[in-house]
């Protein structure tokens, strides 16, 4: 493989070009969702339980890569205004399932909306996204792969 030479000023860094698009995009999405009183982080539990509904807790950790410690009050808030249940499962209670409300199920209408405005900002065709997307996913592998000991040169 061969070595990168590190570079030496902000702009050339790969992390803050990461670091400013993913803030830019949160807050694309941040009026949008205010909207509907949702925050960017409520949105992606939302998005994950109307592919999975009545996923278990380990799930949604799993999916959203966050721990349950960080998962819980957003559920919390989630669950106080009638958007999701929280249960114990019956069979195993030391599982517990998120389970969307009806309102839950119907906010997914008025997201699809915000989803449409947001990704029309971005001035990327469709399969541009999809493109970047991939990336940005391989690249999230990758680093995670790597995530070990950094090996010195």
């Amino acid at each position: 493989m061969e070595l990168i030479e590190a570079p030496a000023y902000l702009d050339q860094q790969l992390c803050f070009a990461l670091h400013t698009a993913s803030r830019a995009m949160t807050g694309c999405y941040r009026s949008l969702l205010d909207e509907i009183g949702l925050t960017y982080s409520q949105y992606v539990v939302m998005l994950v339980l109307w592919e999975h509904d009545g996923a278990p807790l380990g799930l949604l950790g799993e999916k959203l890569w966050l721990d349950s410690g960080t998962l819980s009050p957003l559920l919390k808030r989630l669950e106080a205004r009638g958007l999701v249940v929280r249960r114990r499962r019956a069979e195993d209670e030391r599982t517990v399932q998120v389970e969307l409300t009806g309102a839950g199920r119907a906010l997914r209408e008025r997201v699809t909306d915000v989803q449409s405005r947001v990704a029309e900002a971005t001035g990327l065709r469709c399969d541009e996204i999809a493109g970047m997307r991939a990336e940005l996913h391989a690249l999230a592998d990758r680093l995670r792969a790597a995530s070990g000991p950094i090996r010195q040169g």
